[in-house]
């Protein structure tokens, strides 16, 4: 039987991998490179080539039981990494590290100290409002909370667009059940008891050339599919090539939008679950630029939130990742992965650029995610994604371990 897989992230990767033994397949990838957000480039170091990734970069041993169980199946080298948040706003003028919490400059200003405490109420009141009305938004939440503007803007609010890779008014508007209950999981809601995290040995790049040795010759990059449609009880994809071909089902393991443009005549039930995810654009610098992170170093941590005020305008916030720390790179430059910079990088620290479009998950979105069951198989079309949960590694791969199942394949790792 003929599969179509759309899309070379951990999803369609994932379904591959389990499914090619038992069908014919093909994968189709718009991009030059296979992967999806597990991207690793190379950074010219002193003449060195050093792989750095720019989208998937770490896990945990809590929240990742596929991820880990695929990576001892496919023997990937993964070492520990390191997950410290920081802050720095206005240059200087507050700086924090959840290394550095109670620096002595931080713990002589009665805001901080009220930001401490009101993250010790957080943790311990906020779980009451997982098992509340899902449309209530983490901006109810913390409206009912009565928690300072301190704890809102300069911790919750930044670790939240950090993580979710999107704008502080977008974090608002999530589901407070969704954003509290990835925290519970991930210890977020505890001071002490966190998950180990790894990073993988190399990059991610190594992972997926593991994951691809038995179907490489299968993956068609270059080659974005431009129209899914039916036909004589089969499904006819037209690709960017100019290629035509049929198939008897199809998996779209492409973001939930991209699955939309595709699908023509697409059925009411596809167009009021799939059509109600939406996505953020988010444009990533590489680079070495260090005012990008705070100006005392024992502030500096894996994950850095900035925020500058200048006079009569609006504050430029970045988010950047401290490759260093995150990753065993073999070179003393220190490496910045910049979301959204809010000013450019120095022109001459500039190593790479991308975009990457990330899920929102606002009410809809949350809704929809209850009803992907009724999707799923119908006149042999499968979805899956990491939108179908919190969207990250994990989820996107729990999705395809979802669709191989119901597609009556075996995880090998269960």
């Amino acid at each position: 039987m003929k599969l179509a897989i759309i899309g070379t992230g951990i999803s369609g990767l994932g379904a591959a991998y389990l499914l090619h033994n038992s069908f014919d397949i093909t994968l189709y990838e718009k991009n030059a490179y296979v992967g999806g957000h597990s991207r690793t480039i190379s950074v010219s170091v002193s003449g060195r080539k050093i792989p750095v990734d720019t989208g998937f970069i770490v896990f945990n041993n809590w929240n990742y039981p596929n991820l880990l169980g695929l990576f001892k199946e496919i023997n990937v080298p993964y070492v520990n990494s390191d997950m410290s948040f920081g802050v720095s706003i206005n240059s200087n003028w507050l700086e924090y590290s959840s290394n550095d919490l109670f620096a002595p400059r931080n713990i002589l200003k009665p805001a901080y100290l009220g930001m401490m405490r009101d993250i010790i109420k957080f943790n311990k009141q906020a779980l009451a409002f997982i098992e509340r009305d899902p449309s209530v938004t983490l901006g109810q939440c913390l409206d009912e909370l009565k928690l300072g503007n301190w704890f809102r803007d300069y911790y919750l609010l930044a670790m939240g667009a950090a993580i979710w890779s999107c704008p502080l008014e977008t974090i608002l508007k999530f589901p407070a059940q969704t954003f509290l209950r990835f925290f519970k999981n991930h210890g977020l809601l505890s001071i002490n008891n966190r998950p180990q995290w790894y990073t993988v040995n190399g990059g991610s790049k190594e992972y997926v050339t593991r994951l691809t040795q038995g179907f490489s010759d299968r993956i068609k990059c270059n080659a974005g599919v431009v129209s899914v449609e039916r036909a004589n009880d089969k499904w006819l994809i037209h690709d960017k090539t100019g290629a035509v071909e049929t198939y008897d089902q199809v998996i779209f393991a492409c973001h939930a939008d991209e699955a939309m443009a595709m699908l023509k005549s697409p059925s009411k039930i596809i167009q009021e679950v799939i059509g109600a995810f939406s996505y953020q654009e988010n444009k990533i610098v590489v680079h070495s630029d260090r005012s990008f992170m705070p100006k005392r170093q024992k502030s500096w941590a894996s994950w850095i939130y900035l925020s500058d005020k200048r006079k009569d305008t609006e504050p430029t916030v970045s988010l950047s990742y401290w490759m260093n720390n995150l990753q065993p790179l073999d070179t003393d430059e220190q490496i910045f992965v910049t979301l959204n910079p809010g000013r450019r990088p120095k022109e001459d620290a500039i190593h790479d650029e991308h975009v990457f479009a990330h899920p929102v998950f606002d009410v809809p979105a949350i809704k929809a995610q209850a009803r992907l069951d009724e999707v799923q198989g119908k006149d042999g079309l499968w979805f899956c994604g990491a939108y179908q949960r919190y969207g990250f590694h994990e989820d996107g791969l729990l999705s395809a371990v979802n669709v191989v199942k119901k597609m009556g394949g075996r995880i090998p790792w269960e």
